[in-house]
C-alpha cells in the first residue's frame, strides 16, 4: 500500500489544505485513503481534564474530505505526537518532557496501511525542520523512502525555496512525486499577480527539464476562506488528479 509524504517549501504554505484536498480527490476516484500527521504543535489542552486534543490538521483534513473523525483519529493513531507549544517539534517535545520516537510514528503508519490503500502523511513545516535534536524531517522521509509531494506557492521567494527543496530531496535519492502550486494565498496582501504568474511558468519549465516524471498540480484558492463555516467553503473546492497519480 502506498504512503506519500506531503511537505512544503516553508511553514504556512498550505500543506494541510493540500493534504485534505488530495485525500478528497482520491476518495472521489474510489481510492481508500486516510491522512496522517507526523507531529502537531500548538494543540489545545482541555482545561478541565488536562488532556491533549486531536491534532488541528487532522480535523481540517476530515472537514476537507467531508467525513467525520475516524476511529483512528479518536485513538490518535493519525497523530500520536501532539504538543501544546506552537514551536518546532524538537523544542515543543523538549518542553513537554516527552520523547518523540520516530519508530512509533512508523508503526502507526504501517497500521494505517493495513486498512487503507493510500496514506497521505503530512509533515511539519519544511524539509529541514528538526523533529528531534538529531533528526530532521527529511532524515525521517529518507529512512522510510517515501515519495514526496512538495507544496509551493507564488509568494515572493518561492522559486528559491522550491529549488532548494527539490535539490535536497534529490540529494537524498528520493522521488519528487508531485509539486503542488497552492493558490490559497492568492490575494493582494500576500501575492503579486505578476510574480505568481512568473513563478508558475518558471517552475513548470524547470520540472519539465529536470523532473519530467513529476506531477504538477494547482490547488484552487479557497473561496470565502474567512467564513466561519469553513466546512461549507471546503465542499465547493475540487481537484482533478491524473490517472497515473497512484
Amino acid at each position: 500500500m502506498s504512503v506519500l509524504f506531503i511537505s512544503g517549501i516553508d511553514t504556512d504554505i498550505g500543506k494541510t489544505y493540500a493534504t485534505g484536498m488530495l485525500a478528497k480527490a482520491l476518495m472521489e476516484q474510489g481510492t481508500s485513503v486516510i491522512t496522517q500527521k507526523l507531529v502537531q504543535t500548538g494543540v489545545s489542552v482541555n482545561p478541565m481534564t488536562g488532556e491533549m486534543g486531536i491534532a488541528d490538521d487532522i480535523i481540517t483534513h476530515r472537514a476537507l474530505m467531508d467525513i467525520p473523525l475516524q476511529p483512528c483519529d479518536l485513538d490518535f493513531i493519525t497523530c500520536l505526537y501532539r504538543y501544546k507549544k506552537p514551536a518546532s517539534p524538537h523544542l515543543a517535545s523538549r518542553l513537554s518532557k516527552q520523547t518523540l520516537d520516530p519508530e512509533v510514528i512508523t508503526s502507526a503508519t504501517k497500521s494505517l496501511q493495513a486498512d487503507y490503500e493510500v496514506v497521505l502523511l503530512e509533515g511539519a513545516g519544511g524539509l529541514l525542520v528538526p523533529i528531534t535534536e538529531q533528526l530532521f524531517v527529511l532524515d525521517y522521509i529518507a529512512a522510510q523512502g517515501y515519495p514526496i509531494i512538495l507544496v509551493t506557492s507564488g509568494r515572493l521567494g518561492s522559486i528559491n525555496h522550491t529549488l532548494l527543496s527539490l535539490e535536497a530531496i534529490t540529494q537524498r535519492g528520493l522521488q519528487v512525486h508531485t509539486v503542488v502550486y497552492n493558490h490559497i494565498h492568492d490575494d493582494t496582501d500576500n501575492t503579486d499577480v505578476e510574480i505568481a504568474d512568473s513563478t508558475i511558468e518558471f517552475l513548470q519549465n524547470h520540472l519539465q527539464q529536470h523532473y519530467p516524471t513529476t506531477h504538477w498540480l494547482q490547488l484552487p484558492q479557497l473561496e470565502n476562506h474567512a467564513m466561519s463555516d469553513t466546512k461549507t467553503a471546503f465542499k465547493h473546492q475540487t481537484l482533478s488528479l491524473p490517472k497515473d497519480f497512484i
